[in-house]
């Protein structure tokens, strides 16, 4: 039988109690269900996605306190919501297809490992240069796993060559889950925006593609930033090849819905001033930590240049005990660099905490740079005094989390966070810098010596790095004249 992604059973998941099933969409408000169970963590990450969507399309809160109202789950009411969009939802046969053209395509049939975003491109793959992408994994792939993979990649597709469209976030865009810690029901509902349920003619693949080709750009909803398409975007035109068995190839042409203005809801936004647009956050390669939380775990009161995913911001309004799954790929155009997952505390700060909480990262950041100045008597430029500075980070990260908490408990730990950082930038300093100075030469030693000096000097207030951490930590500067301090 042809998979119905509504009222089939499809999605793998992990119960509280250790065992595994297999649930229908409208189950996941069944208890004792912890999380979804793909064999690849960016696939988790897109089902949590689907099944927010899913809510927000057929049965969201009208605003808050209807939130609040409905949070006890109802698996007999979200079934018979989700029952009217059953038509829209097969991933083959004749007539709509889930997340494809509604005309059957024709051309050359590329294998299924596309619709992974860490497969090689076809270029990559000719050229014997996939050597951190990968090629021929997935000759064939069953029904819901090629279902869940062909949402991640419609949700999150990166650059693909000519015409071949990104997703409305760009490629591989940051991805902000509110998770309460009490399992799979509780996290859907946690990140549901509020709005009106939606309807068949919501989905692009209940119409015929708006295709790109000459620039036609598709906008949101008059008057809204966002509507249930966001959570099911259509920017590449993709027709898959299978039968019951599983499927085997997909078919692509170019030219797929170019989005503009949309705002994810699940994804932070910035911009460079006031004014201009908002582009979606990308994440970097690398570990995720406390230096990256500012537009995406804290906000700066008032800052009109960053802005969190409104799924953190409506937590406010909701309110109870959450972390944050901070999720996405990091990409370099066409290839994937590094999948991020990380789990960060959700912080409900006092306006003044807010603010201090963002002063401690700010500082953190001019004393990462002062660092990075210093060591320059001592490390080459580029990558090495670079790595320096990210150690910097990864080694005040457990300090940073225990000021985090005093800040939480009521007390200003920014006194206590400067002397965190001093000791920290010094301890590394001096383990790069002093073993063999002896044997150096008087010019270099006297490089050196001046280096620490400048080091200590930024961590009393002097200097343009010194100023800065003065500043971001409510520290008064000191006075200084003529160069030198008064």
């Amino acid at each position: 039988m042809p998979l119905n992604l509504i009222e089939d059973p499809w999605i793998p998941v992990l119960c509280a109690d250790g065992t595994r099933r297999v649930i229908a969409p409208w189950q996941m408000a069944e208890p004792g269900i912890a999380r979804p169970d793909w064999p690849r963590p960016d696939l988790n990450i897109a089902c949590y996605e689907f099944l927010i969507g899913l809510v927000f399309l057929a049965d969201p809160p009208a605003n808050n306190g209807e939130w609040q109202r409905r949070i006890a789950p109802g698996p007999q009411r979200l079934k018979d919501r989700l029952a009217p969009f059953a038509p829209a939802f097969n991933l083959l046969g004749d007539g709509p297809r889930f997340l494809q053209d509604l005309e059957p395509l024709v051309g050359d049939v590329n294998t299924v490992d596309m619709l992974f975003i860490d497969s090689s491109g076809a270029n990559a793959a000719k050229n014997n240069a996939d050597l951190m992408v990968h090629r021929g994994r997935y000759p064939q792939i069953d029904l819901p796993l090629a279902a869940m993979t062909l949402y991640a990649f419609q949700a999150h597709a990166p650059a693909g060559g000519a015409g071949n469209r990104t997703s409305m976030r760009g490629g591989g865009p940051l991805v902000t889950l509110v998770d309460p810690g009490e399992g799979l029901w509780p996290l859907v509902w946690a990140n549901v925006p509020c709005g009106a349920p939606g309807t068949l003619g919501d989905l692009p693949w209940m119409r015929p593609t708006n295709i790109s080709d000459t620039g036609q750009q598709t906008l949101p909803p008059e008057g809204r930033v966002f509507g249930a398409e966001a959570f099911f975007g259509m920017p590449r035109r993709l027709r898959l090849i299978g039968d019951d068995a599983g499927v085997t190839g997909v078919i692509q042409k170019p030219w797929g819905t170019n989005y503009t203005l949309w705002k994810h809801p699940l994804s932070p936004h910035y911009r460079m001033k006031a004014g201009e647009q908002w582009p979606p956050k990308h994440p970097r390669a690398g570990r995720f930590g406390y230096r990256n939380w500012l537009g995406v775990v804290a906000q700066e009161v008032g800052s009109e240049t960053l802005e969190r995913s409104l799924s953190l911001r409506d937590w406010g309004e909701r309110s109870g005990e959450a972390s944050v799954i901070v999720a996405g790929w990091a990409m370099d155009k066409m290839k994937a660099r590094d999948f991020i997952l990380s789990v960060q505390p959700l912080l409900n700060l006092s306006v003044e905490a807010e603010d201090w909480l963002v002063g401690m990262i700010l500082a953190a950041e001019a004393a990462g740079v002062a660092l990075r100045g210093a060591l320059e008597p001592v490390l080459a430029a580029g990558e090495t005094r670079e790595a320096e500075r990210e150690a910097f980070f990864a080694r005040t990260e457990d300090r940073f989390l225990k000021r985090v908490q005093e800040l939480k408990s009521g007390d200003d730990p920014r006194g206590a966070w400067h002397a965190d950082l001093r000791a920290q930038a010094l301890r590394q300093f001096d383990a790069l810098a002093v073993p063999g100075l002896d044997q150096c030469e008087t010019d270099r030693i006297k490089r050196i010596v001046e280096a620490r000096k400048y080091l200590t000097g930024a961590f009393a207030g002097f200097g343009k790095q010194g100023r800065e951490i003065f500043t971001h930590l409510g520290m008064e500067p000191p006075v200084t004249k003529k160069g030198k301090a008064a």
